[in-house]
């Protein structure tokens, strides 16, 4: 019987070593990694900070009302405040400010997405309509327009608030 309990305890500790031995190349990977990612990190930081540095120097040689970036598109709609020119905004919005800021000056009042969506040239099919809708939205929710409780939208700059100030699509 007791060397029933020693065999069986050699089985165990024999495979408690291999677990043990696995385990070990395991944590050998996973701290090689680690090591890795603060490399990463590190040198990103780096980076970072160079190329901020010039980009600094870079913003204090432009004068400030160049200093927007240029749009792309796709890009995020930045929040509307003041002396925020049009241009930092994609051509797409840029047309729909365009479009409602002209029916403004010939008194016209809000328009629907259909509307907008025909002032611009695009096929009234539902795709059109909604994607210039969600676009007005947008512009609306980031204060460059406003949205009537109609649904229609018109022209109009109103300061939102901006949480953690980040970018948003």
């Amino acid at each position: 019987m007791l060397e029933e309990r020693e065999a069986a305890a050699r089985v165990r500790v024999e495979g408690l070593r291999e677990e043990a031995a696995r385990l070990a190349g395991v944590l050998e990977a996973a701290e090689i990694e680690l090591d890795r990612r603060v490399i990463a990190r590190e040198e990103l930081v780096e980076a970072l900070a160079v190329s901020a540095a010039a980009s600094t120097a870079v913003i204090e040689a432009v004068p400030e009302r160049e200093s927007a970036p240029a749009p792309m598109p796709g890009s995020t709609v930045a929040p509307w405040r003041e002396g925020l020119p049009v241009t930092v905004l994609a051509p797409d919005y840029q047309q729909i400010l365009g479009v409602l800021e002209a029916g403004r000056s010939a008194d016209r009042g809000p328009l629907k997405a259909r509307e907008i969506t025909v002032e611009l040239g695009l096929q009234t099919i539902p795709a059109k309509v909604e994607g210039v809708r969600s676009k007005a939205r947008r512009l609306a929710e980031r204060g460059w327009l406003v949205q009537e409780a109609s649904g229609a939208f018109s022209a109009g700059r109103r300061l939102v608030p901006v949480p953690d100030a980040g970018p948003s699509a």
